[in-house]
C-alpha cells in the first residue's frame, strides 16, 4: 500500500511540475525563429537571379580604363 501511495505521489508530482512547460516554450520559440529565417532565405534567394543580371549589365557597360 505504501508503494501505491509513493507511485501516486510521483505521478501527481509529474503532472503538477512546470519544468516541461518551459522546455515546450523554448522549442516553440526556436521553431518560430527557424521558420522566420527560412522564410527570409526564400525571399532573398528568389530575388538573387534578377539582382545578379542587373549587376552583370551594369558591370558590362562600364568602360575599361580611363
Amino acid at each position: 500500500m505504501k508503494q501505491l501511495k509513493n507511485i501516486s505521489a510521483r505521478v501527481f508530482g509529474l503532472i503538477t511540475d512546470e519544468d516541461g512547460a518551459v522546455t515546450v516554450d523554448w522549442i516553440v520559440l526556436t521553431a518560430a525563429i527557424v521558420m522566420l529565417g527560412m522564410a527570409s532565405m526564400f525571399i532573398v534567394a528568389g530575388n538573387i537571379p534578377g539582382l545578379s543580371s542587373k549587376v552583370s549589365s551594369v558591370v558590362a557597360n562600364q568602360p575599361i580604363g580611363s
